[in-house]
């Protein structure tokens, strides 16, 4: 699928201001989720206020145990440390995974910056093998982006 045809949808959730902040992510996860086949799991995590750790937000997906995720522990905890995106080909090679679902193969994890400052991260789990690519993290960077501007 080409991804650059989501972008425009992206924008309409985001700047939808009758909607709450919460409801537009949940839209967004709710559009990653329904239009790219290997999005299967589609969240959001932020930091929970001064503290060392991320807070799970809106997400679409099987439940999860992973509410919160101290800073350096598994994919997302990494991402809060290194400020650097983060492509998991293959989950079960990742010594520090935390695994949500032994369905999930893949995972894709970027930052979300407001202002330099990493407050948080959107997170998608891929039940195929190896499925993200470059445009893939352009793509969810550009959502990212998005988000920041709704949440300065």
């Amino acid at each position: 699928m080409n991804l650059d045809i989501l972008k425009p949808k992206v924008t309409e959730i985001v700047t939808n201001a009758s909607e709450t902040i919460e409801n537009r992510l949940l839209n967004i996860c709710k559009l990653l989720e329904s239009h790219v086949d290997y999005y299967n799991w589609v969240g959001f995590y932020f930091r929970n206020g001064d503290k060392e750790e991320l807070k799970l937000g809106p997400y679409v997906g099987a439940p999860t145990d992973h509410t919160i995720i101290p800073f350096g522990k598994g994919i997302c905890g990494q991402v809060a440390v290194s400020n650097q995106n983060f492509v998991v080909p293959d989950v079960a090679a990742q010594d520090n995974y935390i695994a949500c679902s032994i369905t999930v193969k893949a995972e894709i994890v970027i930052p979300i910056f407001v202002n330099g400052e990493n407050i948080g991260q959107i997170d998608i789990d891929s039940n195929t093998p190896d499925p993200f690519t470059e445009a893939d993290e352009r793509f969810l960077e550009f959502v990212c982006k998005e988000v920041a501007g709704i949440l300065l």
